[in-house]
């Protein structure tokens, strides 16, 4: 006999929502402007290519990273609040799920403000802008890690415990 989770239930989902937007910045800053090069928050509007260019575009880089550091505080402490006030704390799969959307969703809104309107950077700042890696990143760094997230959030049905003998 297999049952379903309770939907009555009220479980904590907006802060590991909330923890994943942050973590997703912090993810973004590391591979992509500190690791790998590829762009600075403002690479496109000033290009690194001189010392005081590139003291710049770390200030901004800076800026980000302390903006998604406050962003993964709130989360944490939206989270301790919803235990406090006894929301269910969400399995480890959930959890992973809420995570992934959360990162999911700076993605895509990174993405769209960032690339696409202000035209700060883009996913590879080069000589030659490609816009189809800016799509790639909104598509899959964007969309698919909701999509994600969505499916390892949705309750997984549960075997009922085994009779006792």
């Amino acid at each position: 006999m297999r049952r379903v989770a309770d939907p009555t239930v009220r479980m904590s989902r907006r802060a590991g929502i909330v923890i994943g937007i942050g973590l997703g910045g912090f993810a973004d800053g590391i591979l992509f402007h500190q690791i790998m090069h590829w762009h600075n928050m403002g690479s496109s509007v000033l290009p690194p290519t001189t010392m005081q260019a590139l003291e710049q575009n770390m200030r901004w880089d800076g800026l980000f990273h302390a903006a998604a550091w406050l962003i993964t505080l709130v989360g944490i402490y939206m989270f301790q609040s919803d235990a406090s006030r006894g929301l269910a704390i969400p399995a480890t799969r959930a959890f992973s799920g809420q995570l992934v959307a959360g990162w999911g969703i700076f993605n895509l809104v990174e993405g769209i403000i960032d690339h696409e309107i202000l035209n700060l950077h883009h996913v590879r700042d080069l000589p030659v802008h490609i816009p189809i890696l800016d799509w790639l990143f909104l598509i899959v760094g964007g969309l698919g890690f909701i999509a994600v997230g969505a499916l390892l959030m949705r309750p997984t049905p549960q075997h009922a415990p085994a009779p006792a003998l």
